[in-house]
């Protein structure tokens, strides 16, 4: 690894290094050339950590595991915080399609974009845990991150609810194939029996932009960068689960009560 992208990379910390390495070779500054220089000049902090690093390769490998280490632990801390902070806009946004129990003592929320394979994947099991489980309710936020087809089939999806078919919809187009087109959309519609003139034109509400937008805000403040992610209470899942996986999230939910 180049020893000047080390530095530039991490500078601080090699400045350390540098100054510990000089010291551990002989190299340290005398009391008169401190005077003059209070930190090694680049070139020869740059050579110093080369042969550092050729004599010690380790260091490397600590550092930046300790510093990976540390980002994770500060990237959980930030979303336990926000999703403390972020309860209501999860739970209670009136805008967000429910389904499974309404009066549920468990909330499952769901990010999810109907062209993500991982959410298709998911799916079954979100449908089947409703099923087993009558103290779950759903939250369902649409966070289309695939392109405009994706946002397409999500305001489709969000119109359904003014004709009360919001939950076939969404599972039919989690289970369709295909490409999410506006042609394609109104196909899987018809299916579930969604009169498709008055959805094309509740489709067309700005409303549902305005929907998307702010889930899309409240997943970037939550540090939701992918689909699916699951939340129940304080935790957040990303990624795609079964059955097993969603009743164990929703178990430890249950005993933290």
């Amino acid at each position: 690894m180049n020893s000047v992208y080390i530095w530039k990379r991490f500078p601080f910390s090699l400045s350390v290094l540098a100054i510990l390495a000089m010291s551990a070779s002989g190299c340290a500054t005398t009391t008169k050339e401190s005077k003059n220089a209070s930190v090694p000049s680049q070139d020869v902090a740059d050579a110093t950590i080369e042969r550092y690093i050729r004599t010690h390769p380790e260091v490397i490998e600590q550092s930046l595991q300790g510093l990976l280490a540390k980002r994770e632990a500060e990237l959980r801390d930030h979303q336990k915080t926000a999703l403390a902070t972020k309860q209501q806009e999860l739970v209670r946004d009136p805008a967000s399609p429910v389904s499974g129990n309404p009066k549920g003592e468990i909330t499952l929320v769901e990010f999810y974009d109907y062209r993500c394979g991982f959410c298709k994947k998911a799916a079954s099991a979100v449908t089947e845990l409703q099923k087993v489980d009558p103290r779950v309710r759903v939250v369902y936020k649409d966070l289309p991150i695939l392109g405009e087809p994706s946002e397409l089939a999500a305001k489709a999806a969000l119109a359904s609810q003014a004709q009360g078919k919001h939950q076939a919809f969404h599972e039919a187009l989690l289970a369709s194939h295909a490409d999410m087109s506006k042609e394609s959309i109104l196909k899987i519609a018809v299916k579930v029996g969604l009169d498709t003139k008055r959805l094309e034109t509740d489709m067309a509400n700005p409303k549902w932009q305005a929907v998307i937008d702010r889930n899309r805000t409240l997943a970037r403040e939550l540090g939701i960068s992918g689909t699916p992610g699951f939340i129940v209470g304080n935790e957040l899942v990303p990624g795609w689960l079964d059955l097993n996986g969603l009743k164990e999230l929703i178990a430890r939910a249950g005993h933290g009560r």
